[in-house]
């Protein structure tokens, strides 16, 4: 969802994505399941709830 004035937009290299497409469906979570866990143990407090905010798309 695009909000206008709000969130973010990257770009990937078509490598990026034939790579993680490559990937069996157990690695893929797998490795959604390390990210999750890195953002939980990284984003605290104040910093967690503005994450929040912005996923939501009210920043």
């Amino acid at each position: 969802m695009t909000i206008k004035g709000k969130g973010y937009s990257y770009y990937l290299e078509d490598e990026k994505i034939i790579e993680y497409l490559s990937l069996s469906p157990r690695m893929r979570l797998e490795w959604l399941e390390e990210i999750d866990s890195f953002n939980r143990k990284a984003l605290r407090g104040v910093r967690r709830k503005i994450w929040e905010k912005f996923r939501r798309g009210e920043v």
